[in-house]
């Protein structure tokens, strides 16, 4: 038995012969004040994440490989990092093999022991999906797994991140209820809410500090 099937077991059977207590906890704390129109989520969650230096592209569906293209060579940027194992990496890599590109596409498909240097040296930018948005506080989420770990929305310097417009919602709590996390709760949830940042040293704000200096999401519209 594992050790991580040994610690379940063990908690499941310090449940034996207990009785559960209802749950009193009120909702409307979390929902009522954050309840906003279908049709001002998108621009609620746009004007809170670019106050805090975001950079927010609406785009089609079908079109943004060509946008992050061109983003890259925008930036002078000469490669990208993408997961092959999540839908949209492999549009990002089908979009690269279909063009001429100058940009070098990187694949996240080795344990990080053994390329660790060039992930956190060499890197340019990088390419994640999102669980969803979050429009009362201008937040993404992120469920980092195997085929897209952390360290892809943390240790390069430009972060490119999907949101689709459908996925956005009023508040965490809703998201929660509507996603059913209960059936399938993570090991490790993101609320990202801008490029990193830190006010530490004399209380002046100062971006890009411990993580990626900037942050680009693009929001995707159905086509």
């Amino acid at each position: 038995m594992s050790a991580r099937a040994n610690i379940l077991g063990k908690l499941r059977n310090s449940l034996v012969g207990t009785t559960p207590r209802p749950d009193d906890f009120d909702e409307r704390l979390v929902t009522e004040p954050w309840r906003y129109a279908p049709e001002d989520r998108l621009a609620r969650i746009r004007s809170l994440m670019e106050a805090v230096h975001t950079e927010v592209h609406q785009c089609q569906s079908d079109n943004w490989p060509a946008l992050v293209a061109e983003l890259l060579a925008k930036r002078n940027l000469t490669n990208l990092l993408c997961a092959p194992g999540k839908e949209h990496g492999r549009a990002m890599q089908a979009y690269f093999e279909a063009t001429e590109q100058t940009v070098e596409l990187l694949a996240y498909d080795q344990p990080v022991e053994t390329w660790k240097e060039e992930l956190f040296w060499n890197v340019d930018a990088s390419l994640t999906g999102t669980l969803g948005g979050i429009a009362a506080t201008g937040t993404l989420v992120l469920w980092p797994d195997r085929d897209e770990p952390r360290l892809m929305s943390l240790v390069p310097p430009v972060h490119f991140t999907l949101l689709k417009a459908s996925e956005i919602h009023d508040n965490l709590y809703d998201m929660i209820i509507a996603q059913e996390w209960a059936a399938w709760l993570p090991t490790n949830v993101l609320l990202v809410s801008g490029p990193s940042k830190t006010a530490d040293i004399e209380q002046v704000l100062a971006y890009g500090a411990h993580g990626p200096c900037e942050l680009i999401v693009l929001i995707l519209e159905d086509a």
